[in-house]
């Protein structure tokens, strides 16, 4: 009981690091949390990491968005080796961070699903948005190491912050999402990319991944594909597992 004990203590202390932050404009609030580096120096320049969470983490508490992929970057070998800011906003409960809507009958939907690009980008989104130009202009970030990456519905706000935000980003890492294959060729040529998917997800079907995969080989860019065998929505455990995943990530540069 007394290692259960420590063990849940050490956790809640690790989550604890990132700092709890609010972006307000207006009537709208976006929540967030931000890691710093251990040896954090504000006359340095560091690159910074955008992580969007999935659905099931959406809310107010500005907790629920730290449920997966945060402990990567609370690994003191990885903050040793690879410091960086880390940004982890959360989107509320009756919004969605990238254009989603649901029609069988279109011809450009898979399992229902599609992404409609001619609209506004989304409230959630779009404070994110924000959020990152502050971020670059702030003097404490390296705007050549500027990284995206999502899981599920973050996968497909990953997907749609690249075309929202073209030659922002160095590199990204969707995770089980999807997007529109049209808007590829905004930012793709020679944009390194490295997308996962398990192949027996029956919420966001690999298809979706495997569409934009073939565009972006078609728009020239550096792109990587991981699919699992056996795996169901859940591959961001084996993504965020991937020994080799932050040391691709931190490679890339603009």
């Amino acid at each position: 009981m007394l290692l259960l004990y420590v063990t849940a203590s050490a956790i809640a202390q690790d989550k604890s690091l990132y700092e709890k932050k609010e972006l307000i404009r207006h009537q709208d609030t976006l929540r967030y949390r931000i890691l710093y580096p251990e040896q954090y120096d504000a006359s340095k320049k560091y690159p910074l990491i955008l992580v969007l969470h999935g659905a099931g983490e959406r809310g107010s508490d500005n907790e629920a968005q730290l449920v997966h992929g945060s402990y990567l970057f609370l690994d003191p070998a990885n903050g040793q080796q690879y410091p960086a800011i880390v940004i982890f906003p959360q989107c509320p409960k009756n919004d969605f961070w990238a254009r989603i809507d649901r029609d069988p009958n279109r011809k450009d939907s898979l399992n229902g699903l599609y992404y409609p690009s001619d609209r506004p980008i989304g409230k959630s989104l779009g404070l994110v948005s924000e959020l990152l130009d502050s971020m670059a202009a702030s003097g404490t970030v390296n705007n050549r190491k500027i990284y995206v990456g999502g899981l599920s519905m973050g996968g497909m706000g990953t997907f749609e912050i690249l075309w929202r935000k073209p030659r922002f980003f160095a590199a990204a890492f969707p995770i089980c999402g999807g997007g529109d294959p049209e808007k590829v060729k905004e930012y793709a040529r020679k944009f390194p990319i490295w997308v996962f998917h398990g192949d027996k997800d029956n919420t966001v079907v690999p298809a979706h991944s495997r569409r934009m995969v073939a565009a972006l080989q078609a728009a020239k860019a550096k792109v990587k594909y991981t699919e699992y065998p056996g795996v169901g929505h859940n591959s961001w455990d084996n993504a965020f597992k991937e020994p080799d995943l932050l040391k691709w990530l931190f490679g890339q540069k603009k």
